[in-house]
């Protein structure tokens, strides 16, 4: 029986995690401040928290400790949450005004 036994020199290194991670992250945050469109600034959001979980995940396993694997799941959820409040208020917001501008929704005006 042939065992396969991970050497140091296979992984990946976390690093490359953390550049992958930083990479996503500012790509989302361009989304968020760049673009006017809400249901681009909620991508770039959701780009942000995934970059975020990417990285919990790569020193949850360098660090051989489950505790960033649990929160990353713990952030998926409420980010699955925050995305369907988001979309009922868009939707409700583009029933009642038809835009999709984030310049233009001025309903919590005073």
């Amino acid at each position: 029986m042939i065992s396969r036994t991970v050497r140091r020199k296979d992984m990946v290194p976390i690093t490359w995690y953390i550049a992958l991670g930083s990479v996503l992250f500012m790509i989302g945050v361009s989304g968020v401040l760049l673009r006017k469109n809400i249901i681009i600034m909620l991508m770039g959001v959701e780009l942000m928290l995934n970059s975020v979980n990417i990285n919990l995940a790569a020193f949850s396993y360098y660090l051989k400790d489950l505790r960033g694997q649990v929160f990353a799941v713990f952030t998926i959820t409420v980010a699955a949450a925050e995305v369907a409040v988001a979309l009922g208020i868009l939707i409700a917001l583009v029933r009642s005004r038809g835009v999709f501008s984030a310049d233009k929704i001025d309903t919590l005006k005073g």
